[in-house]
């Protein structure tokens, strides 16, 4: 049973997390550890988490795409291979530790950030493609959505910074369109939880609520605003999803030794 002040917490936090996620991501940051506060068990508050954060990557694909930010016709394939790739993982976690991972991936997420910052012209423009579409949406949309499936932190970080770099897109553009394969890793990691009864509908309905909305915002701020403002909100989330991984992998566990 949950309560009417639950209800409002879910809501609250849905809307921050839907307005942070659409500019820079990592919305997760703030939804998944106020889902494992009020959700009975671990796999329920992932599960659900997965519903609430499809209603905000689905309003910010819708808004990019309304918008003209965001072409149906040139991210289809993409979102296609981010949704099998996000299915596949999410089926295939199920039977591994994903643990050893963990261990890796802040560095990774640290040096995208110093990297960024010793390259402050990245994503400031539309640069020549390193990649052809074809190319890049097997490796990369099919692979991140994969690993959206299997683990999942820092997988808008990880598509932004791959559009920019393998696509040459501007960091709104990028933005856009990591929404729209964003939404189709969702989907299909929301499928499989659902096949495993793992998702309470009330706590993600009312976190999606907040999503819906605060995702709306965002994307009208980052079409506004344009790159200089997405810019140091996107390294700052960056940096806080590398910290709270280093924390969680490497420093908690030994506290509680």
């Amino acid at each position: 049973m949950i309560e009417w002040w639950q209800i409002g917490l879910l809501f609250a936090t849905g809307l921050v997390a839907g307005f942070v996620d659409t500019l820079a991501g990592g919305g997760g940051l703030l939804t998944l550890p106020v889902l494992l506060a009020v959700c009975p068990d671990a796999k329920l508050a992932l599960g659900t988490n997965k519903l609430q954060a499809s209603f905000g990557s689905t309003s910010a694909t819708f808004h990019f795409a309304r918008a003209g930010a965001l072409s149906a016709r040139d991210c289809w394939r993409a979102c296609l291979l981010a949704f099998a790739g996000a299915f596949a993982g999410s089926v295939l976690v199920q039977q591994f530790d994903s643990h050893r991972l963990k261990e890796f991936l802040p560095i990774f997420l640290l040096a995208v950030a110093i990297f960024m910052w010793l390259r402050p012209q990245l994503g400031e423009k539309d640069i020549h493609p390193r990649l052809s579409r074809l190319k890049f949406d097997f490796i990369f949309a099919l692979g991140i959505g994969f690993y959206d499936g299997f683990l999942g932190p820092g997988t808008g970080t990880f598509l932004a910074l791959a559009f920019m770099l393998g696509l040459g897109f501007n960091l709104t553009k990028a933005t856009a369109n990591t929404k729209a394969l964003n939404c189709a890793s969702n989907l299909a990691s929301l499928i499989v939880f659902l096949i495993a009864q793992k998702v309470w509908f009330v706590a993600g309905i009312a976190m999606g609520c907040g999503q819906w909305l605060g995702a709306r915002l965002g994307s009208r701020v980052v079409l506004k605003r344009g790159t200089k403002f997405i810019r140091p909100v996107f390294l700052t989330m960056v940096v806080l999803i590398a910290l709270k991984m280093i924390w969680d992998t490497w420093v908690r566990p030994r506290l509680q030794v």
